[in-house]
């Protein structure tokens, strides 16, 4: 995350140290657009990336009388922000496993009906978002499955490490959403939402 510091940061912090919500909302404003799109890469959830940046900047709040003797409020600001959206990304895959288990307990309780396997349907949806990607991103994370760091899949697939990097960043952003819009529709026709 490259942030520019602000040309009056220092003396902002100094006031946000001393309880000046003016100074604090100036350095929210400042800040609050490139938190966000950091965040939107990881989470892909716009609400989810303002739940954590109103959590970023309360911590920031809290610990208000550090400020002034941090050498660099960027490199604080991100580890942060990396902390929270860890902890944004753990508590989403607890509540995704968590649904999970209470679709499986609903399809369960469907008596004598045949219980629907999530997992193998999941792995299906899995093949066909993959199966949709351009050739060269299916190839990186072939390699990759296979235990390929990004250097040997590069030589590989004679492409630089960066591209190795994008392809893989492409796809991985790419099954994503591709997985969360049919394992969405998947469970609710399942469970007879509309």
């Amino acid at each position: 995350m490259a942030i520019k510091p602000l040309p009056n940061e220092k003396e902002l912090l100094l006031e946000i140290a001393k309880g000046d919500g003016i100074a604090f909302a100036q350095l929210f404003r400042a800040y609050h657009g490139p938190l966000i799109k950091y965040i939107y890469t990881m989470l892909e959830s716009v609400e989810t990336c303002e739940e954590t940046v109103q959590d970023v900047f309360l911590k920031v709040w809290e610990n208000r009388e550090i400020l002034p003797n941090l050498d660099k409020f960027t490199a604080y600001l991100f580890i942060v922000t990396r902390n929270y959206t860890i902890s944004a990304i753990r508590r989403m895959v607890k509540d995704k496993k968590h649904n999970q288990l209470y679709a499986e307990e609903v399809l369960n309780l469907n008596n004598g009906e045949e219980v629907f396997n999530l997992d193998q349907e999941y792995q299906n949806i899995l093949i066909k978002a993959i199966a949709e990607l351009p050739p060269s991103q299916q190839r990186v994370l072939q390699l990759r499955q296979q235990g390929l760091k990004s250097r040997e899949i590069a030589g590989e697939m004679g492409i630089s490490i960066e591209s190795v990097k994008k392809y893989q960043q492409w796809a991985t952003k790419s099954v994503s959403k591709f997985l969360k819009l049919h394992t969405a529709v998947t469970i609710s026709v399942i469970l007879g939402i509309n």
